[in-house]
């Protein structure tokens, strides 16, 4: 297996972290973990650091300001890039990505730039989301793929493994968002540097501990800007990505 540091940004999950971290080894004994905290006032800085302290694989990078899930991991990628990792893995920290079909997605990474965990490809799904919810999320990325021009079906959806090689040809300094819609325009890059994206289908479980940080204010913001994106001609234009749609397990 290349050498892998699986990112987990937090901000108040003091609940979760210890479980998802548990998870995460037990899936992937391999893999190193990346706790990025953001000055969690709960106390998730101080767990992270004694989950560290009682596994070598586990390291910790705190952060003085809560820029963002964006500023966070573009903080952990350039973590992983200078100590050498080959992939990096965004997680969420509050089980809503299941470190076990991580196996999954590192199988598809062998052959892939940037592989993308999918809600809606075949053999995804979502768990105890209302219907509001899981509209809002679809319609969401099919507002945005159609706006941008992209091929991929989940353009939202955080959980991904990119190749290093990936993420220095994507020029992560003119990464702009680094809210909700930095997933979004993480793709627009990767699919503008002709990079190779696949889809492997995930099962998206909603949070059972603490307190999401998902509003419609946050959601409106991205919509925002996408639009703004699409308006501008910042999509994806001509340039001819190597993609496919989705990987089928199997």
């Amino acid at each position: 297996m290349a050498n892998t540091l699986v990112i987990i940004p937090t901000y108040n999950e003091c609940e979760n972290i210890p479980l998802i971290v548990a998870r995460v080894r037990a899936s992937v004994p391999a893999a190193h973990v990346l706790v990025v905290d953001d000055s969690s006032p709960d106390g998730t800085g101080v767990l992270a650091d004694e989950l560290s302290a009682a596994d070598a694989a586990v390291h910790v990078l705190h952060r003085h300001d809560k820029t963002g899930l964006g500023a966070a991991y573009l903080d952990g990628f350039g973590w992983g890039l200078s100590h050498g990792y080959d992939q990096l893995v965004q997680l969420d920290a509050d089980g809503s990505h299941l470190p076990e079909q991580l196996p999954d997605l590192l199988a598809a990474a062998a052959t892939a730039d940037v592989v993308m965990g999918s809600r809606w490809v075949p053999g995804g799904a979502v768990k105890n989301w209302p219907w509001h919810r899981r509209a809002l999320s679809r319609g969401g990325s099919i507002y945005s793929r159609a706006l941008l021009r992209l091929p991929q079906r989940d353009v939202t959806g955080g959980f991904r493994v990119y190749s290093a090689h990936a993420l220095d040809s994507m020029k992560l300094s003119s990464v702009e968002s680094l809210g909700y819609c930095f997933q979004i325009d993480m793709l627009l890059h990767a699919v503008r540097a002709r990079l190779t994206v696949v889809e492997v289908p995930i099962t998206f479980v909603e949070r059972t501990l603490g307190s999401s940080k998902m509003s419609g204010r946050i959601v409106i913001e991205a919509m925002g800007r996408v639009t703004l994106w699409g308006m501008t001609g910042m999509g994806v234009r001509r340039a001819r990505a190597v993609t496919e749609t989705s990987l089928q397990k199997g």
